[in-house]
């Protein structure tokens, strides 16, 4: 059987080439999250203003989800990430100018910030997109019978970027300065946009093209909300996301309260990916579908503990600690949500249903960025945190007592149903 084969969809050549492309994108997009995080409070000093960035992000990634899932149920998924890519180069392009001195030299403070967050939005737009066209994509080059071993390996793949990426950044901005890393940052994605093409044009599996966008729209939203086990993993994994934004302030713990510089910063940022991505190995070989509910509540729950944890600690090594045990968490969590997305979600509405996701789960880790940059402004950093992980466990103890059906949730049955079918 192939859930016994933790390589099962390895062994297929253009997954391996989308995994590539996943990677050195994701290793582009949080370098430069990282990098941006690092400038803006450089520059200001105000942790509000890192709040601002992933509000920025938010507003047009919320407004423009379910109208870009909709385009992607519509349109052809290998041709439309490609396009997506290309813009993406833009604004990596924009913020290398931005940042170069001799460009620069003559805008005051609030004008390079403002040109910052402005790029920041656009990138926003764009990533409406990402989301539900490589969740559609994935779909397109595995059978069925691998879904759940192909979204291991994805978020595995997803992680080992998210884990490099800010290390190198950390180490890069001390090494060759703020300007140079987006350099690095925007010839990542121009050799993302070249293995994009690599990969074959997929057909479109909708049955329903042309169909008003309005009725298009609301069926998408009706089958989430209908679907309760999708329903219940978006909404606490969002719940969990937003009030355990820890990793937004990061910046402010390394430079005032660890003191640790951009190094330290780096190590910080890497040290919950890295924990996701063993994590994400592991289950490879151990596939987590069976108690799928109750684990999942499991991992939420040790999340908050951490992010409390990490709140509480004025020590190095024990927030390093804390962070790499919150991206083991994590990382169960992640597995487990995208599988249960798509063993659950039919072909012809995946964009759709990823938009939903990238609303609840997506747009949260920037919104918990700016209800973290709010509430660290209103009551201190530290408190903060601690107040986020303890909103954390609330969620997760309030669900498990009112949600039964979902403490009761099995992907097992799925899992060998979608195998019977191939």
């Amino acid at each position: 059987m192939a859930n016994n084969d933790p390589y099962a969809a390895l062994r297929i050549k253009e997954f391996n080439i989308f995994l590539l492309l996943r990677f050195v994108l994701v290793f582009g997009w949080s370098m430069q999250f990282i990098v941006i995080e690092w400038e803006v409070y450089s520059l200001t000093k105000d942790p509000l203003s890192l709040g601002v960035i992933g509000l920025m992000e938010i507003i047009p990634a919320f407004t423009m989800a379910l109208f870009a899932g909709h385009i992607v149920d519509q349109k052809e998924k290998r041709n439309l990430l490609a396009m997506c890519i290309a813009a993406f180069s833009l604004i990596s392009f924009g913020l290398f100018l931005l940042t170069w001195n001799k460009v620069t030299s003559g805008w005051s403070t609030k004008s390079i910030l403002y040109a910052i967050y402005a790029l920041v939005f656009f990138g926003g737009f764009l990533r409406s997109f990402f989301g539900p066209t490589i969740f559609s994509l994935i779909a397109l080059i595995v059978p069925k019978k691998l879904y759940a071993n192909a979204a291991t390996w994805n978020s595995s793949t997803w992680q080992m970027a998210s884990v490099l990426g800010p290390a190198f950044a950390g180490f890069s901005i001390s090494w060759i300065g703020v300007h140079w890393s987006l350099c690095i940052i925007f010839g990542l994605v121009v050799l993302s946009l070249f293995i994009t093409l690599q990969i074959k044009r997929k057909p479109i599996l909708n049955p329903k093209l042309g169909e008003p966008v309005i009725q298009s729209l609301k069926e998408g939203v009706r089958f989430v909300f209908k679907t309760k086990a999708i329903l219940g993993a978006l909404t606490l994994d969002m719940i969990a996301v937003l009030f355990g934004g820890a990793v937004a302030l990061l910046p402010v713990f390394a430079q005032d309260i660890l003191k640790v510089g951009s190094e330290g910063f780096g190590v910080l940022r890497a040290a919950p990916a890295v924990g996701a991505f063993l994590t994400m190995l592991v289950t490879a070989y151990l596939p987590i579908s069976k108690h799928a509910g109750m684990k999942l509540l499991g991992a939420i729950f040790g999340f908050g503990v951490c992010i409390i944890v990490f709140g509480l600690s004025s020590i190095f090594w024990v927030s390093v600690l804390a962070l790499f045990f919150s991206g083991v968490t994590d990382g169960v969590s992640m597995v487990i949500r995208q599988t249960i997305l798509q063993i659950k979600t039919p072909d012809n509405m995946r964009g759709r249903v990823a938009s939903v996701n990238s609303m609840f789960v997506g747009s949260s880790n920037e919104l918990g960025a700016f209800e973290s940059g709010l509430t660290a402004k209103l009551m201190g950093t530290v408190t903060a945190v601690v107040f986020g992980g303890t909103m954390t466990l609330i969620t997760v103890v309030t669900t498990g007592l009112v949600s039964p059906s979902f403490r009761r949730l099995d992907l097992t049955k799925d899992i060998e149903e979608h195998e019977k079918e191939d």
